[in-house]
């Protein structure tokens, strides 16, 4: 327990899911989170109610929009005085299209959430860690398994999370080598448990998966624990994969 208390944490699509998971960790240790959200109001307003509005805010906002950034990051100030962890998190699936047949818009739709999100969110919460936490802080980019191998059925989404990958990379060398405190690392999730896996297709994965189950929300969150706390100060530019031993 304690284990990230007196830290603030922003967490991309933070009220269902992964980023809920995550969200619940974070709480349960100590921080204080913002979670956002682009559609679903009412799962903000619901996680706010679970954590208490003195431990957490809800705010709507697209990843895709700098503006909306730069609110939300304002927003976070605000309310707490300063950011030490930020998850990008929030994201799409792909389109299940094979890419001679897939349409532009649909191409750039994934890349837009998927990875100029991410973009953004390291921009604006690098400026806010420098600014607002003396050059200190934890940025964890949910990436996935299709980041490491490719992705047949969708391979937009494939590339999304291979671009986050090394985005998180390069990133995270440019920072340690300006001597700044503020680490960034990817986590790679393989199947987990969010509600949206068709019944009729379960099955068939966990065949796959050497441990016999899904993941569950809460095993990203637990990753994400450690990487938010001060106890993974050495873990930069790194890979997080929990997946079951899927891509051992």
């Amino acid at each position: 327990m304690d284990r990230l208390k007196d830290k603030v944490a922003l967490i991309t699509g933070g009220v269902a899911g992964i980023g809920l998971g995550i969200a619940k960790s974070f709480v349960r240790e100590g921080a204080k989170v913002v979670v956002t959200a682009d559609r679903n109001i009412e799962g903000g307003k619901k996680a706010v109610a679970e954590f208490g509005a003195d431990k957490a805010l809800f705010v709507q906002m697209s990843v895709t929009k700098e503006a909306d950034w730069q609110t939300t990051i304002q927003q976070v100030i605000d309310k707490f005085g300063k950011l030490d962890i930020l998850v990008n998190n929030a994201g799409i699936w792909g389109s299940g299209v094979p890419v001679d047949k897939m349409d532009l818009a649909v191409w750039q739709k994934t890349m837009d959430i998927n990875l100029t999100g991410t973009f953004l969110g390291e921009k604006y919460g690098i400026q806010a860690m420098k600014a607002h936490n003396d050059n200190n802080g934890s940025i964890i980019n949910i990436s996935s398994v299709a980041g490491l191998v490719g992705l047949p059925l969708s391979p937009d989404y494939s590339a999304s999370k291979g671009g986050t990958r090394l985005l998180t990379h390069a990133t995270a060398l440019s920072l340690a080598r300006e001597g700044s405190h503020i680490r960034v690392n990817s986590v790679h999730p393989g199947w987990v448990d969010t509600g949206i896996i068709p019944d009729a297709y379960k099955e068939q994965i966990i065949k796959t998966i050497p441990v016999g189950h899904l993941g569950k929300p809460q095993d990203i969150g637990e990753i994400c624990v450690y990487l938010g706390s001060d106890e993974s100060t050495f873990a930069v530019g790194a890979e997080f994969v929990v997946d079951g031993g899927q891509r051992a």
